[in-house]
């Protein structure tokens, strides 16, 4: 008899995620398991949404719960209260949730409380800054998890300083959950699409882009836009790394980030942006887009968790516009520098990171076949 998941997406990386499970289902797990597909709407722009699901073949959602914006009360309680309908009604063997969003943290509380098992994709990654809303919600959504399924080593050992038995023995529950090192399931897809990228992606054509001529730049955190210092201080390196580089700076950008542009920058900056050559702003790109402008960029500057993991899986360096990073491999190794929103840090990174030529890459996340040890720990840990 096959075991019912429901999956829980919602925000624009989560839908990219799930793609990789409902591809090992449908290829792999077909007799083993049947997937249920929520989407709580939590990321409800068309096209930040729909467009993922047509691009990445995934089936389009059983559900959508179409939360839209709000606080994070009001949108987590709307997607609790939608949730636990949907479990009532589909009674689930497991409820699966990715990383660390309020789609994230409401998927869990619900299943939890009804005590159907919690499987966290991207569990045991910590920042160790709790005014993240996303720490909060990853650290909630392991201490109620049955299984948890960790991208790298590091996030291993976050696990085993909170207590967690990591030896993978036995039947998963909340009680008794179970850790497993999977890698990445982002590794995956980033190999599975790259090819499809190569084929389908006529976005570099259409920018009269030359590859390695040109940095990919995203802005979306609200502790960046929503700071006009922050906002300040990195268009402002942005602007003098484009003028001085000769490397053209190609910033997709959501349209709320564009609408705090204006709001943040100083009238004379905001002006010098839109009159540069070496700063082009785009719309928000398709998963296939975005990987063919990562495949042949220069360098990534980004304030996306996906993003720098991407520039790794790329082999491109990185410039991380947070504090902090849950993906400390790739800084520890060389590949990435942290600069947060600093004008000096910003341009030491990129002065330092363009003359480099001997990067290494590690296999950190796994050999890109994370999706199909998860599903088959599914099949195996969650009891019938």
């Amino acid at each position: 008899m096959k075991k019912k998941i429901v999956t829980i997406v919602g925000a624009r990386p989560q839908i990219i995620k799930s793609s990789a499970i409902s591809r090992a289902v449908k290829n792999h797990f077909n007799e083993e398991l049947e997937e249920v597909i929520v989407h709580t709407g939590q990321h409800y722009d068309e096209n930040m949404s729909k467009v993922f699901f047509d691009e990445m073949k995934i089936p389009f959602p059983n559900y959508n719960l179409n939360v839209g914006s709000g606080s994070h009360g009001k949108q987590t309680a709307k997607m609790l209260d939608g949730l636990e309908e949907i479990f009532l009604k589909e009674k689930p063997d497991a409820v699966v949730v990715y990383g660390d969003t309020n789609s994230t943290i409401a998927g869990a509380l619900a299943a939890t409380k009804i005590h159907i098992p919690v499987v966290h994709i991207e569990a045991g990654l910590r920042s160790f800054n709790k005014a993240m809303p996303e720490e909060v919600n990853r650290i909630a959504c392991d201490h109620m998890s049955s299984l948890l399924f960790t991208p790298t080593n590091t996030g291993i050992q976050n696990l085993q300083k909170e207590g967690f038995d990591t030896s993978g023995k036995g039947k998963a529950s909340a009680d008794t959950p179970l850790v497993f090192h999977c890698g990445d399931i982002m590794y995956d897809n980033s190999l599975h699409f790259s090819s499809v990228s190569d084929e389908k992606s006529t976005l570099l054509k259409e920018l009269n882009l030359e590859p390695e001529l040109y940095i990919l730049c995203t802005v979306h955190r609200d502790s960046n836009t929503d700071i006009k210092e922050n906002m300040e201080q990195i268009f402002q390196a942005l602007l003098d790394v484009g003028e001085n580089s000769g490397l053209k700076i190609i910033l997709p950008l959501h349209p709320r980030t564009k609408s705090k542009m204006q709001e943040q920058l100083s009238e004379e900056l905001y002006q010098n942006i839109q009159d540069s050559e070496m700063i082009e702003i785009i719309a928000p790109a398709g998963f296939l887009d975005i990987i063919a402008l990562e495949k042949n960029a220069r360098m990534l500057i980004t304030d996306s968790g996906g993003l720098q993991k991407e520039s790794f899986f790329f082999e491109k360096p990185c410039i991380i516009l947070r504090p902090q990073t849950e993906w400390v491999e790739i800084v520890d190794n060389g590949n990435a520098i942290l600069a947060d929103a600093d004008y000096d840090r910003i341009l030491d990174a990129f002065n330092h990171l363009v003359t480099v030529d001997d990067f290494t890459y590690p296999s950190f996340y796994g050999d890109g076949k994370a999706a199909e040890f998860i599903c088959e720990k599914i099949v195996e840990m969650i009891k019938d």
